[in-house]
């Protein structure tokens, strides 16, 4: 199993991105997925998931109006849009997967990518 982020890069305040995260080893319809974040000197927190049909969403209160969590099944590959970037969004960007949670408990996932870095300039 494995997963691999990207699409992180050095923007500016105000922009977007897209983040992927493309799943290799188990086939991504059959499991629910996440995104959380590290900011950095910061505790990794929550910021979406999406269960394995891609019905059932859950958003951090942080980021919600701001991105949106997807996934394609046909791909392997959930992805993250952010717009409207803000410093505070500066942080590396994990995803995870389970077979059996769809909710915000890091401990839950039990499989993760390394991470790809995302920062705001002001």
């Amino acid at each position: 199993v494995q997963l691999v982020e990207s699409g992180g890069a050095l923007v500016q305040s105000g922009g977007s991105l897209r983040l992927s995260c493309a799943v290799s080893g188990f086939t991504l319809g059959a499991y629910a997925v996440a995104w959380f974040r590290q900011p950095p000197g910061k505790e990794r927190e929550f910021v979406a998931s999406i269960s394995w049909s891609g019905g059932n969403v859950f958003m951090a209160d942080s980021v919600k109006g701001r991105f949106t969590v997807s996934k394609s099944n046909a791909k392997d590959t959930m992805y993250l849009q952010i717009d409207s970037l803000k410093p505070e969004d500066t942080a590396v960007y994990y995803c995870a997967a389970s077979m059996t949670y769809n909710g915000q408990a890091q401990g839950m996932y039990t499989w993760w990518g390394q991470g790809t870095q995302v920062t705001v300039s002001s």
